[in-house]
């Protein structure tokens, strides 16, 4: 993924140094969705800072600013070659050969305490549905 400077400047300043990112999508699919649910299935999208790895997210993005970025199978399918990441009109935008593919690409940063309460929150809701 080519990260153009505008968005490098942005993440400079929102993201942790150290930080892992995801790149994942925004749509309800996952447990960092902030949609509950949503029929826009693999058009929005969203870089989620940790301060460790998910293991979930498998596949490492190579990207020019040196960001331990990753996405998982189910978030690749969406994305083309000539990924990048730029930000146009206060917006972090993400494309690739095809065009656009999302221009409002949002950013989400979770502490370790704040990503064991996901995790937690997850567990449970697996446990609620086996109850069920």
């Amino acid at each position: 993924m080519k990260i153009k400077d505008a968005a490098k400047d942005y993440l400079a300043e929102n993201v942790a140094a150290g930080s892992v990112l995801l790149l994942t999508t925004d749509d309800g699919s996952n447990r960092y969705s902030t949609i509950g649910g949503s029929c826009a299935i693999g058009d929005k999208f969203q870089l989620v800072a940790l301060t460790e790895k998910d293991p979930a997210y498998e596949i490492p993005v190579d990207n020019n600013a040196g960001y331990q970025l990753w996405t998982s199978q189910t978030d690749a399918i969406y994305l083309g070659n000539g990924l990048s990441l730029d930000r146009v009109h206060n917006q972090l935008a993400l494309r690739d050969d095809s065009g656009i593919i999302d221009s409002a690409v949002g950013l989400i940063t979770y502490t370790a305490e704040e990503k064991s309460k996901l995790d937690l929150k997850k567990e449970m809701q697996t446990l609620g549905t086996r109850i069920c």
